[in-house]
């Protein structure tokens, strides 16, 4: 019998820059946010937006890109279609100094989030004179992006990261092991206070990113978001508040003396969130701006009888 003869497949030519700007404005012109598909060239072929801007002044200059134009059209396509979010069809997330893996049933970390992180820093500098949380937790981490920040800044502190959907556990799971970090991080299963029992009274800081958006809202919420992301990590019940009232409630039994809590919430919301917090007992109560200068983030702290200062 005669052996199997390969075939010969070229590899496309590498395209130019003038050929990427014509693809590029055809893809446009069957609609969808320039903003998302120079989103998918940057993360999906290797061209940010300053690459994408020197295009214009080398424009035969051919382009090493991480995905042929095939490819980046088939992807950009599906989400045009189906409006599955792009992080989705990549599997992977830039948040931070970071690149996270996401995926269906785990919510997409934001920019927003960032600052939540930003916040728990400024309380607690990651200097080697002050004094660092020992102990603390990230309630519904998701894809563990805020734990790994933290514990990134904090290699001496411990933390627990809590998650109650199964998808999102895995997705952490495989975070945290690329960041080598499963040693100092620990993934609980389980809602909110429940999992951490066994460190009640103990933790020193904790950060919150629970789901806030009242129904009605997330109801009418962009297709991307609302048909394809968990509605477990988005979807706050009537009001919005349903998560973070229960978080609130348990703060005291949880959080050490002089101990912290951060929670993200809705943008309207920082008034009942606020007394919320106050109704639990807890004390120096903040609200803070999101970078539209909205209030978005609360932080309160348990009252003091020992623990560090924040």
């Amino acid at each position: 019998m005669d052996s199997a003869v390969p075939i010969n497949r070229q590899a496309a030519p590498a395209p130019t820059g003038e050929q990427l700007l014509a693809w590029r404005r055809h893809q446009l012109s069957f609609g969808g946010h320039a903003a998302d598909l120079d989103w998918l060239l940057d993360l999906g072929a290797g061209l940010g937006w300053q690459g994408l801007q020197r295009l214009r002044l080398h424009p035969q200059r051919p382009l090493a890109l991480g995905r042929s134009l095939g490819e980046l059209e088939a992807l950009w396509q599906q989400h045009r279609q189906t409006q599955i979010p792009l992080q989705y069809l990549l599997g992977r997330c830039p948040w931070r100094d970071l690149e996270l893996q996401v995926g269906p049933g785990v919510l997409i970390p934001r920019p927003e989030t960032e600052l939540l992180v930003e916040l728990a820093f400024q309380g607690i500098p990651a200097q080697p004179s002050a004094r660092l949380p020992l102990l603390w937790a990230d309630l519904g981490t998701g894809s563990a992006a805020m734990a790994i920040a933290m514990a990134m800044a904090w290699p001496e502190s411990r933390g627990l990261a809590v998650e109650l959907s199964p998808e999102a556990r895995t997705v952490a799971l495989s975070n945290l092991n690329s960041a080598k970090l499963l040693q100092r991080v620990q993934l609980l299963a389980g809602s909110w206070w429940t999992p951490l029992k066994p460190w009640w009274g103990r933790l020193e800081l904790v950060v919150a990113n629970p789901p806030y958006i009242p129904t009605a809202v997330w109801a009418e919420l962009e297709p991307a978001v609302r048909d394809h992301e968990p509605s477990l990590a988005l979807d706050g019940g009537p009001d919005g508040l349903r998560a973070i009232a229960e978080i609130a409630a348990g703060a005291l039994a949880a959080i050490a003396p002089g101990g912290v809590l951060l929670i993200e919430h809705h943008h309207d919301q920082a008034a009942a969130v606020l007394d919320l917090l106050d109704q639990a007992g807890l004390v120096q109560l903040e609200t803070h701006a999101d970078l539209e200068g909205r209030g978005r983030f609360a932080r309160g702290l348990a009252p003091r009888s020992g623990g560090f200062d924040a």
